[in-house]
Formats: C-alpha cells, structure tokens, sequence
C-alpha cells in the first residue's frame, strides 16, 4: 500500500522526467473485462476528461465494454477533481450513491483515482472504507489493469504516488468525440499559486517531445478530425523542463503546419504569455482567435498573495497586444473572489479590470481552500455572506459583456464547426472560431463540417444562426 504524502508531493529536482514508451502492458490480461460492462464518472478540468478518455481505452484494451447505466456496470470508476469545492463534492456525493449501490451488488469493483486520490488527508480517511476497492492516483491509472488482476486475486489495492511525474506514452485512448480532440502537451506545474493543489497532484511540470506531439496531430488530421485543443496545466510554459531553445509559439508554429483546420490551446499562464506567441498566433490562419487567459483578482496586492508573479499592468499589456494583432479574438479568464486579506477595495479593482478587459466570459469562484496549501493557511475574516454578493456582482458584470459582445456579431456571418444535436428543438449546435456557442438551424449531414453562418439572434452565453450559402 502506498499513500499519498503531500511533502513528497512538494519536492523538485533539476533532474529531467522520464518520457516511457513502455511502461504501460496488459501481458496476459488482456481479456480481465471480458463480457464484462465498466462506467467511468469523471469530475473536474479538461484534463480529467482527457484523463478518462485515456482510461477507457485502457478498459476496453482489456476487454471490458462501456456503459452508462451503473447498475450494468461491473467496475464503476470514479476520476476526480481537488481542484475546486463543487467537483470535490460532487465526488464525494457520489461515492455515497455507490456505497448504497454496492450493498445490494457486492460483486461490483470500485475505482477511486485522479486528483481527490492524490489528498493524503482524503486517503487516510477512505482507504479503510470496505466499499472502495482500488485508490490509484494521476501517475499510474494506467496501471488499472494490474490493480484489478491484483484485486481479483488478493483484495484491495492502494497505490498512489507521491513523486515528480514521468510522461507516459503509447496509451490506448477513446475519444468521446469524431471532430474535436484534446492532445496533451505538458502535464503537471512548478508555479505553486498559494491556493493551487495542482503541483502537489499533478507533479512537477513535465512536457512531452514536440514530435509526439506533432504525430498525435498529424493521425488525427488523417482520421478526419477538423479541431485540436493543446492542453496542459500551463501549456505556454511548454519547453521550460528541456533546456532548449523550443518553446511553445515553436509547437505552435509546427502543429498549424499539419494542416488541422483548428487549433485552440488552455490553459495560460500570463506569466509565460510572450510575445513570440502572440506573433505565432496572429500568423496562422487555423489557430483560432480565443485566448483563456486567467487574472484571478484585479488587485496587485492580493495577486501577490496568491503567488501569480505578474502586475495588473503587465496583465493589461498581454490584453493590448492581443486585441491589437489579433482581429476577433475572444478572451476568456479566471477570477477568485473573497481571497483570504480580499478587501472591498481589492474587489473594487478586480471590477474596474472587468470593466477595462471586457471579457467575453468569465468563470467566477468563491475562494475554497485546499488541504495543504499555503492559502489555506492564511486568515481569512471575510463572511461568507459578503463574498457570495461580491459574486453576484461580478457575475452581472461578466453577463453584461458577455452579451454586448454576442450582439457585435449579430446579422454577421462565421464559419461554425457543427458537434452535434442542440438541446434547443430541431437545431445543431456548434462553435465559431472564437469560440461563441451558435445553435443553428441545419442538416444532420452537416455535422463534423465547418459552415457559414449568419448570426440570427443572440443571448447571453449563446448565438442563434443559419446557414449561410450565399
């Protein structure tokens, strides 16, 4: 049994990640699943959502089969989030669910992994609980399939890993979608934000080699896929752990070069935004004009605190040089609210720079503190009361340019990559290239396809549109 330790977690060397090509093998297990049904319940960031994809094609790799009825299922897998409060309870509601579950289906096996499995408070208080079976955390759910031979043969398994992080490769994956990909690029951080769990769960930065990266792209494109979406835990900070001169507007430069029709990148650090990505950016025609670009507070003081390592002002000047090289381009953020020492004054400037950026949209938090991080230390003598209405009047400022900037688009025509069924009657929905939700009136054969389409009517969070073949 190995237990998460969240000083271990702390630690880094200069000394490089391995990248293995090798260390994922089902040997002779390869048909464990066999006739056999798994559901995977997945919480939190888009990296957990990779994460899960990467874990069903480890599970049918086996020979299990998805479902997403649990009462088919014989391995139900819970992938979980630490990041915020709402996954992190949504989790742990649901693990109450199974628990019921369980009484009356002994035989189902129960998988808790991802970033909750990483909490050395959390494990210490779930590992003896007899209704979980198998705890794995974020460096080895590729080891699933050994944890459940493990399992059938000896009983409960707990394996988490308290270490840097190494790059897996060569890991079976099954995508939820036929037109849209997520490509990992970079996995862990070493920025350590006061209130951030992520360096402790994810592990030291570490960036997969560019030619992985470009090959993963390159078979997508072939298989007919029409978006990619780099993604990391601060993927601009791509190429820091290598030593060289290859960064991330050089990835960029080379990924656009594979011809895919779309390209989107998060999440951002300001911290490592530079101007040769801007540059990169502005250049290629299939990168698409949407930043996700967090500020997390308005205020200097508090960014402090929070460890960001950038000024409003240097913020600011990001902003400028991306609206300035950059035509139609959306940006997105993050912002805490009621950050421990926050003031009304500190608030005030986090909506003075709502008010300056303009952003198209914001997701908006209430600060909750993460076991074992620094901010969880620090007093904090804001009531709740008053952090909830400074949330409610920075959301109706996000929601008002939210919708001033949908209404610039009105009666305009966009190319829009149709998903799939709206849940609006009769309609498609899909994405413009800066990322505005548009449902539209269409064919079905028109899904997986990039269309004209004028813009007909507009709301909030999201456009209504026709297609345009004029």
């Amino acid at each position: 049994m190995n237990l998460p330790n969240m000083l271990d977690a702390k630690k880094r060397t200069k000394e490089e990640s391995k990248i293995l090509y090798d260390d994922y093998n089902i040997n002779e297990i390869n048909d464990l699943g066999k006739d056999k049904k798994y559901l995977i319940l997945t919480y939190g960031c888009q990296m957990n959502v990779h994460d899960s994809e990467y874990i069903s094609g480890i599970m049918e790799d086996i020979g299990y089969t998805k479902t997403e009825d649990m009462n088919k299922a014989d391995v139900i897998i819970v992938n979980t989030c630490a990041i915020r409060e709402n996954a992190h309870n949504k989790a742990e509601g649901m693990l109450g669910r199974i628990k019921h579950l369980k009484e009356t289906k002994e035989d189902i096996i129960v998988i808790f992994c991802g970033c909750m499995a990483q909490e050395e408070g959390l494990v210490n208080k779930i590992k003896d609980y007899k209704w979980i079976d198998i705890i794995c955390g974020t460096h080895n759910y590729h080891k699933i399939p050994e944890y459940l031979y493990e399992y059938m043969d000896k009983g409960k398994v707990c394996e988490v890993y308290s270490i840097e992080g190494n790059v897996i490769e060569n890991l079976p994956v099954i995508r939820d979608s036929k037109y849209t990909a997520w490509v990992n690029i970079q996995y862990g951080c070493d920025k350590f934000c006061t209130y951030c769990i992520v360096p402790y769960t994810r592990g030291k930065q570490r960036s997969r080699k560019s030619e992985d990266i470009i090959d993963e792209v390159r078979e997508l494109y072939n298989n007919g896929y029409q978006e990619v979406t780099l993604l990391g835990q601060n993927v601009n900070a791509y190429g820091k752990d290598f030593n060289n001169d290859y960064d991330f507007a050089d990835l960029l430069g080379e990924v656009s070069q594979t011809g895919i029709p779309r390209i989107r990148f998060v999440t951002s650090h300001p911290w490592d935004f530079t101007d040769k990505m801007v540059e990169v950016i502005s250049k290629c025609d299939n990168i698409m004009p949407y930043i996700h670009l967090p500020i997390q507070s308005g205020s200097d003081r508090i960014l402090k605190l929070m460890g960001r390592k950038y000024t409003i002002k240097e913020y600011l000047e990001i902003v400028r040089k991306l609206r300035e090289k950059i035509p139609n381009v959306s940006i997105t953020t993050d912002i805490i609210v009621g950050f421990p020492g926050e003031t009304e004054e500190d608030f005030q400037k986090t909506l003075d720079i709502v008010n300056q950026v303009k952003y198209d949209l914001a997701y908006t938090f209430i600060f909750s503190p993460r076991e074992g991080t620094p901010a969880a230390k620090m007093e904090d003598n804001t009531p709740m009361e008053e952090k909830k209405e400074r949330l409610a009047r920075l959301n109706e400022l996000i929601n008002k340019y939210a919708l001033e900037s949908n209404q610039k688009m009105l009666n305009k025509t966009y190319d829009v990559l149709i998903l799939g069924e709206s849940d609006k009657d009769d309609k498609y929905m899909g994405y413009t290239d800066n990322m505005k939700l548009v449902n539209v009136k269409c064919d079905k054969e028109l899904v997986g396809k990039i269309i004209p389409v004028k813009i007909t009517g507009v709301k909030t969070w999201s456009l209504d549109g026709e297609v345009n073949d004029k």
